[in-house]
């Protein structure tokens, strides 16, 4: 390595020996272009109850038209249906629940989002990165889950019927010890 003096006590070094982002990382990332690898992604969004469920998928289409403008593509998507909310969103008790799985540049999921930020049918969204999307049907969509119990969750089983025992409890208008 040369290190050439330019005043005293001032030295100059070759640019490529100090990256500012670290050594090898540049050509990584434009291995990565080259490649063009695109990440994963599984994304959740939750409409408004009163649209209809052509509306949702209608709200669907765009966004995958929004995807697809971006160099990306949009693999399965459900619809998981109208379903109650824990808590109120925007004065609403139910909301149209969707999954998709995208493989798009993070600039093609940006808009994306932007675009739901701006719709008012749109009450939440959550964008997760992911490894590998799984093809197989989502918790949601399997018909045998086990979870499911009942309205009452397991409760409606009949309780064991609690009798008193007389002689147990104290008699406590007498007074006596």
């Amino acid at each position: 390595m040369t290190v050439r003096k330019l005043a005293p006590g001032v030295s100059w070094v070759p640019k490529r020996i100090i990256d500012p982002i670290g050594p090898g990382l540049a050509e990584h990332r434009e291995r990565r272009k080259a490649a063009s690898i695109m990440p994963l992604y599984e994304h959740v969004f939750m409409c408004r109850h009163d649209i209809s469920q052509a509306q949702v998928e209608n709200h669907v289409a765009n966004f995958r038209k929004i995807i697809e403008e971006g160099q990306g593509k949009v693999g399965k998507v459900e619809y998981w249906g109208l379903k109650n909310l824990a808590y109120k969103i925007k004065k609403n008790r139910k909301a149209h629940y969707t999954l998709m799985n995208i493989d798009a540049p993070h600039e093609a999921v940006a808009e994306m989002e932007r675009q739901m930020r701006l719709s008012d049918d749109i009450l939440r969204f959550l964008t997760l990165r992911v490894e590998a999307h799984d093809e197989d049907p989502s918790p949601m969509m399997r018909a045998d889950r086990d979870d499911r119990r009942g309205r009452r969750g397991g409760r409606d089983r009949a309780r064991p019927s609690r009798e008193r025992d007389e002689t147990t409890v104290p008699d406590e208008g007498t007074g006596t010890e």
